[in-house]
């Protein structure tokens, strides 16, 4: 095994004495730094080279910390008018995960680049803290590698804003295979809608 299957491995036993005292050392430091800031290096390594990090030029990492937690609805005084089934302030639960929040802020942080992907990298009992690959597409080392130059289209600009990063189609419920068969024709809405609309073209 090769020293990238070694850390994976020890990833997947977070409960060992070894990585309790590494994550925690972490989480104390990442506490102290600012909610998003420019990572010098990646922490995992191996996780952030599965998910397209390459170090070089145009490439860089950014550490988002996002509050735990459910969503509390942003009324004044707790106080919902309507109907009681918009009743309720606390024990809601926001659609998306953390994660594509960390990725979302990073990407509003930094209007001229391009999120790729994120990853976990630690948590407390307040924050969770992710890292998040981000990507210059005006630079031209990302520019003149046909790998990665895709990412510098027009259409890629703020993907994590509309649920195309990996955090996000999850959210979605994208998938392949026999499990996602209902949300066929890009999401559960557009697949049901499809197949209760009655189609009468003037020549069938």
């Amino acid at each position: 095994m090769g020293a990238y299957k070694y850390m994976e491995e020890l990833y997947k036993k977070k409960q060992s004495d070894l990585m309790r005292f590494l994550l925690r050392v972490r989480c104390w430091q990442f506490r102290q730094l600012t909610a998003i800031h420019r990572a010098s290096r990646p922490t995992r390594p191996d996780k952030a080279r599965r998910l397209g990090y390459k170090n070089k030029q145009g490439v860089c990492i950014y550490r988002a910390r996002v509050k735990r937690g459910g969503r509390k609805r942003p009324v004044s005084k707790g106080i919902c008018y309507g109907k009681p089934k918009t009743s309720g302030v606390n024990q809601l639960k926001f659609q998306r995960s953390i994660q594509s929040v960390a990725e979302e802020r990073v990407g509003k942080a930094c209007g001229g680049l391009r999120v790729l992907n994120s990853y976990w990298v630690g948590q407390d009992a307040v924050y969770k803290y992710y890292e998040v690959i981000c990507i210059d597409p005006n630079h031209k080392a990302v520019r003149r590698d046909p790998r990665i130059n895709w990412i510098c289209g027009a259409v890629h600009k703020h993907r994590e804003m509309r649920g195309l990063t990996s955090a996000g189609k999850k959210n979605r419920g994208l998938g392949k295979g026999h499990r996602y068969t209902k949300v066929i024709g890009s999401s559960r809405r557009a697949n049901w809608k499809r197949k209760n609309t009655l189609s009468l073209p003037r020549y069938r």
